[in-house]
């Protein structure tokens, strides 16, 4: 029977899917009509009401929203010049300046914002016209901004992590926040080493301007500094145990709107209702597909499909690298079609008893598989970031 239930969940929710359903809708439908047919008859409807309503239940899960909201207020707050002018001051000689400052602003507005299109649109939106300016190809600066902006996902404070934290049940968020840095520097590092020898051979190097002055240089500084502090209070308040992740997202919050409104004073009181509204629709959005895989997930312990896929992993091959290998590959293709957080909820629970069998540590799998999820953003055919990207570079994704 678990087999049988296994088939109709995902015949059902591929079929939903094809049918142009949406996501979360097509979750909650698969998973409520195996239930009826499989577990409950009389009870399917209250079951997955249940479970719904209980995979959203969480005191980690708050941070969702109150983080979603302080990336709306930066998107806002005109923070993505202010950091885009502090690295071009200390690359603007270097060649590829341009496109090293892009990078770096992919890097540090993203892990503000928690979001790859955030960042593309931002940054791409501010440097791609100034490129094309001082005569970079147009191709090359959008694929450079694509390739960096989903960065900030693995450089804390991150959404990503989370909803890992919750789909896994209970991997540390400070712990999984310290494990995105090296990773996520490490991608930016690499992506400015090939952008650097990229411009060398082809001679971009930006026209001198006027030679700024001394009060220039430390006005950009300053200006910038307010920004970057958020970082250092989110991860410094939570390693040092001020607060958890969960009040290091409302700090998050009232900081960035301080910031925004009075210090930077680039948004007004009138536009924080769009703000809001725009939040909490994003809110929505990713709370209904958080509780829609609860359901999900409380199904296939019953299927018996996780535990069904680990044993196959394990029959390919008792070789540890080759699993991961798999895996990687798995997650690399559902990246490119599914949204990060979806994929986290349904693949962490899939993947875990395998990743379990060979001694892997939860955390490790965590940034291991934001970061290929990250990758698949920018990979064709379907990457969001991807589109996203071209489109601010007002090129075709071809």
């Amino acid at each position: 029977m678990e087999l049988q239930a296994a088939l109709v969940l995902v015949i059902l929710f591929f079929f939903l899917l094809l049918m142009g359903i949406p996501v979360s809708f097509s979750i909650i439908s698969s998973a409520l009509v195996t239930i009826i047919m499989f577990l409950n008859p009389q009870f399917g409807m209250f079951i997955s009401a249940q479970k719904l309503v209980s995979g959203i239940d969480s005191f980690t899960l708050l941070a969702v929203p109150f983080f979603i909201l302080a990336g709306q207020l930066m998107s806002s707050g005109g923070i993505a010049k202010r950091l885009i002018n502090l690295a071009m001051l200390f690359l603007g000689k270097v060649p590829g300046s341009l496109a090293l400052t892009n990078i770096a602003g992919n890097a540090m507005f993203g892990s503000l914002s928690g979001s790859g299109i955030a960042a593309a649109t931002a940054i791409g939106g501010v440097m791609n016209p100034l490129e094309k300016e001082q005569g970079y190809d147009e191709g090359f600066s959008a694929a450079t901004n694509i390739a960096t902006a989903p960065v900030g996902q693995l450089i804390p404070p991150t959404n990503s992590f989370i909803v890992y934290s919750a789909a896994s049940g209970g991997a540390s968020v400070a712990t999984l926040f310290m494990a995105g840095w090296v990773p996520g520097l490490l991608w930016a590092f690499l992506c400015m080493l090939a952008a650097f020898l990229y411009a060398k051979k082809q001679g971009y190097v930006v026209k001198r301007g006027k030679r700024l002055t001394g009060a220039e240089i430390a006005k950009t500084v300053w200006d910038a500094i307010p920004s970057l502090l958020l970082i250092v209070i989110i991860i410094g308040g939570i390693l040092s145990g001020y607060f958890m992740p969960t009040e290091a997202s409302g700090v998050a919050v009232i900081y960035a709107f301080i910031l925004s409104a009075f210090v930077y004073k680039s948004i007004k009181l009138s536009d924080i209702k769009d703000i809001l509204v725009s939040a909490a629709s994003m809110t929505t959005i990713v709370m209904l597909i958080i509780g829609a895989s609860s359901v999900l997930s409380f199904v296939l312990s019953f299927t018996g499909l996780p535990q069904a896929i680990s044993s196959l992993m394990l029959g390919i091959s008792d070789n540890k690298i080759v699993i991961l290998l798999l895996i990687n590959i798995v997650l690399l293709v559902v990246g490119t079609f599914m949204d990060m957080a979806l994929a986290l909820l349904i693949f962490t629970p899939i993947f875990m008893p395998v990743i379990t069998s060979i001694g892997m540590d939860p955390i490790q799998f965590g940034v291991m598989m934001v970061m290929n999820l990250s990758i698949g953003t920018i990979t064709p055919p379907v990457g969001s970031v991807l589109f996203v990207g071209c489109s601010v570079a007002k090129l075709k994704v071809e």
